[in-house]
């Protein structure tokens, strides 16, 4: 985004990016406890932000790693420390704040029923195959494809078992635990996912954001 903070922490309407993520794990009824992998240098921005707004869910703030993969590992090596081997773990991103309970719900169904859960949606728009990003000679059946969001929901000694085959394998930087868990040979099953549950990347993306957070509060006064 080219800002001069992370983006999980750009305020938007006066409150923190990760804090809206934050309150919809808070508030849900099946969530016991919260972890978040922190960038290194903002832990205590963290714990203070949580307190100002009442994460009182929040239990674990732990070191961030290189990549993606290590981050997350990072996290579920810690909580396999504290909860049980079949315990839920949900990994999700914070800069996808507006997850709704549904979605949450859903993932948490899902994983209970199969072990594990990725939130998808539809893939709706005409899928080309391209080599050199600048033509295109084929198509892929969109049928065939899901869009993956967050949460990816596991058991936890599942999630540190596949993390430590993955090292074994020398499998170091896949970009999400479902792609991690289909590289090391096993399945993912899906929840529902939203359209609205959108990835905070680009400037653009907090505009949209922005018109999401206006369009709820409209919803929540016409009840």
């Amino acid at each position: 985004m080219h800002q001069a903070i992370p983006k999980q922490f750009i305020a938007v309407n006066g409150r923190p990016v990760i804090i809206y993520t934050l309150e919809a794990f808070e508030n849900h009824p099946e969530i016991d406890a919260i972890s978040v992998v922190c960038i290194d240098g903002w832990e205590e921005v963290l714990w203070a932000y949580a307190r100002q707004f009442n994460i009182t869910k929040l239990k674990y703030v732990i070191p961030g790693g290189k990549t993606g993969q290590e981050s997350i590992r990072n996290g579920v090596f810690e909580l396999e420390k504290h909860y049980e081997r079949d315990d839920l773990v949900l990994i999700h991103d914070a800069i996808r704040p507006m997850v709704s309970a549904e979605i949450i719900s859903d993932n948490i169904r899902v994983a209970r029923k199969f072990g594990n859960a990725v939130a998808v949606i539809p893939c709706v728009e005409a899928m080309l195959q391209t080599e050199d990003n600048l033509i295109s000679t084929g198509s892929y059946p969109r049928e065939n494809l899901k869009r993956t969001q967050t949460p990816q929901a596991f058991r936890i000694g599942d999630i540190c078992n596949l993390h430590r085959r993955a090292l074994e394998a020398g499998i170091t930087n896949s970009v999400a635990s479902c792609t991690l868990k289909i590289e090391m040979g096993e399945q993912v099953y899906f929840s529902v996912g939203s359209e609205k549950n959108i990835k905070l990347t680009t400037i653009e993306d907090i505009d949209i954001f922005k018109a999401l957070l206006a369009e709820k509060r409209i919803d929540w006064l016409k009840v």
